[in-house]
């Protein structure tokens, strides 16, 4: 463990380069100089897209790059000491120290602690002190490895602290406990903190001390509960319950939050919880003063994202939509599978008979029966009659659940009554997929203020469970049969006509339109839309609409396309050009494409985002304009090559995937191999790497 650092690693008082994305191409050069890292320029891409979320300079002269990289090989520091110092965001100025925190996207939780250990140490004046005065890297390497070597002092850093409040309570008030400002009937106030960053290596620890030495010097009785990458032990329930308040400095989401709830509480990103834990103590101290601050929501079961930092309504609202359409999804996979299981069993003229036979019969009720399809009394027959009559059941959910859950998006759980009964007022409407959307956000802002109306304590408990799901329901659901449910139905109507008038080209062009949003960012919005689209009219498909069905199979065989051609790329025809890791993604990617897991091509998307998107996006045009042109459709709306009895002209859309994954392929290797990044020019000498 203790060569997380080496001498090579080290840079003291060299010119490394005039910005701080100068320093980090640097360091990332030396990790990957002594084998440590693949591809240095991946590495330093990783670091600088952290770098550009938020800066990593921090009061007093430190600055810590750090990133989870697929380049990493082994989890690494390497440091900087420069003179003069480089801006790295710090609001007192440059930072003379740099630690690049280099680990891999795997790294074992042994790895993790350790550099969360290096990263406390950061808050100690000693340790810098120390690093400043160093003459030789070996110096260095003795300073840090003193720092997160497995000693008990460590140990005991990487605990929440203090462990207990008897604990701290041992310890005495120091001297400023006097402060009325932090007291609480007569006490010290009592404050539970939790921090989290993106990686949950550096910020996180650095915050978690810097608000406990804050707590302490200023006599408050706290508590923080770092969640790091390397887990996290949560504070003890009994510690919650007599909290006064509660401090989230957090850039993710606040694991388990339901354990706060009705806490007044105090949210910043993790930075500020390092450079302003003194003042985020104050603000949680006056909350706990004020009834009307605002609280942990009384319902949640964990926070959203627009909880863990403040956003803006446009991205609150992108992300709602996006969550209620990753939690349609197994309703609509569920279902679709298991209608095409009864088209398989018993024949597509199920569809018009299943009810009657799964009303009128039990499995011990049929007489007479044979084993294969002889209706009525035909076993299989029956069973497939039960899966058609399960997957139209599971379907009928689809737009309840898409707004519902839109609404959880916006408002917790508070939010998903509201929305359901929204949903529901949508299909009565006819108003149907689109209904769903403005029934969902209706209902979730609706929730949203709502749940943050400051009522008397009696009534808060009855706030989720009653008053929101009522006053939710009625102005949501009313604005839909009343004000905006005709127009959004008539729309819907325009739809489907236009798209029943579609041939020849017009069927193509919707092909590629449909391609190019599978592919272009693979899982998020614009897929998500098509992806959509395409299933919440499955159920139509299934009824006799074979637009639909042509539809679902464009799209589902788009969204095959960008795994299937980084695996042909990364495995066969251009393995050279990608790096190791890349081409072990590749193998698994084959069986990702294969089930229509569009995600599979994510690793190697974030790494070359400018070649690999493209060219996705030009196989999955094709793709979807060769499936449209061959009429190929699709009674399940996931499962890829899995679910082939499910399509039509199964051949016809195999061919489609391979022209659309050929062309794909072929696209980022030629851009690999001639389309080179520039590399990035700096007015100061490269660093000297020695070997």
């Amino acid at each position: 463990m203790t060569e997380i650092i080496t001498a090579e690693l080290v840079s003291i008082d060299e010119p490394l380069g005039a910005d701080k994305r100068a320093v980090i191409d640097a360091l990332a050069q030396r990790v990957a100089a002594q084998g440590r890292a693949t591809d240095a320029a991946r590495l330093a891409a990783d670091a600088w897209a952290r770098e550009e979320k938020d800066e990593t300079g921090l009061p007093g002269g430190i600055a810590i790059p750090h990133a989870k990289s697929a380049a990493v090989t082994q989890a690494s520091l390497a440091f900087a000491r420069l003179n003069p110092g480089v801006d790295f965001g710090a609001e007192d100025g440059g930072a003379d120290l740099v630690f690049l925190i280099a680990a891999p996207d795997t790294a074992a939780e042994e790895h993790l602690a350790v550099l969360s250990k290096l990263a406390r140490s950061l808050m100690r004046d000693d340790f810098t002190a120390g690093l400043r005065a160093a003459t030789t890297a070996d110096e260095v390497v003795a300073i840090v490895r003193d720092a997160i070597a497995d000693a008990p002092a460590a140990a005991a850093a990487d605990a929440p602290a203090p462990a207990s409040r008897a604990e701290a309570r041992a310890a005495g008030p120091s001297a400023s406990a006097t402060d009325d400002g932090l007291m609480i009937d007569g006490r010290p106030a009592r404050i539970v903190a939790v921090t989290a960053c993106a990686t949950g290596i550096a910020h996180t620890f650095m915050a978690a001390d810097a608000l406990t030495a804050t707590g302490q010097k200023e006599g408050v009785d706290l508590t923080v509960e770092p969640q790091g990458s390397s887990g996290y032990k949560a504070i003890d329930q009994r510690i919650i319950d007599e909290a006064d308040a509660v401090i989230f400095a957090v850039d993710v989401d606040v694991r388990e939050q339901a354990r706060f709830a009705g806490k007044p509480v105090v949210r910043s990103g993790v930075k500020r919880g390092i450079e302003q834990p003194a003042q985020m103590l104050r603000e949680a101290v006056a909350a706990a003063k004020n009834p009307n601050a605002p609280r942990v929501p009384a319902a949640s079961g964990a926070a959203t994202a627009s909880e863990a930092a403040p956003t803006s309504l446009g991205g609150a609202i992108r992300r709602a939509l996006l969550t209620g359409v990753s939690y349609m999804i197994p309703f609509v996979a569920g279902g679709g599978l298991l209608i095409a299981l009864g088209f398989a069993l018993a024949g597509y003229e199920i569809a018009n008979t299943a009810d009657g036979h799964t009303v009128n019969n039990a499995i011990f009720t049929l007489q007479n029966f044979t084993l294969w399809n002889l209706p009525p009394e035909g076993l299989v027959y029956y069973l497939g009659a039960a899966a058609f009559q399960i997957g139209q059941l599971s379907f009928a959910f689809l737009v309840p659940a898409l707004a519902g859950y839109i609404a959880y998006g916006l408002a917790d759980r508070p939010g998903i009554a509201p929305g359901f009964v929204a949903g529901a007022a949508a299909t009565f409407m006819g108003a149907g997929f689109i209904g769903a959307i403005v029934g969902g956000l209706l209902a979730g802002l609706a929730a949203w203020w709502l749940n943050r109306l400051s009522v008397p304590r009696w009534l808060r408990g009855l706030m989720p469970v009653v008053i929101i799901p009522l006053l939710g329901s009625i102005f949501a659901s009313g604005l839909l049969l009343f004000v905006f449910g005709g127009p959004i139905a008539a729309l819907t109507k325009l739809l489907n006509d236009w798209l029943s008038g579609l041939s020849g080209a017009g069927v193509i062009l919707l092909g590629v339109i449909l391609g190019l949003m599978m592919c272009f960012d693979l899982g998020g919005p614009l897929n998500k839309v098509a992806y959509g689209f395409a299933t919440a009219n499955l159920a139509q498909g299934i009824a006799g609409d074979e637009r639909y069905l042509q539809i679902m199979a464009a799209v589902m065989a788009a969204g095959m396309v960008p795994p299937l051609a980084m695996a042909l790329a990364s495995t066969v025809l251009g393995r050279g050009l990608f790096t190791a890791p890349e081409r072990e993604n590749g193998k698994a990617a084959w069986l990702l494409g294969a089930a229509f897991i569009s995600e599979g091509a994510i690793p190697f998307a974030a790494a070359d985002v400018f070649r690999v998107i493209p060219s996705a996006m030009l196989g999955g045009a094709v793709t979807g304009a060769l499936s449209m042109f061959f009429g190929v459709t699709s009674r399940a709306p996931h499962g890829g090559v899995f679910v082939f009895f499910a399509i039509d002209n199964f051949w016809l859309w195999l061919l489609s995937i391979a022209v659309g994954t050929v062309v794909s392929a072929v696209a980022v290797v030629l851009l690999k191999r001639y389309a080179r990044r520039r590399p990035l020019e700096v007015d100061a000498p490269a660093v000297a790497v020695t070997a």
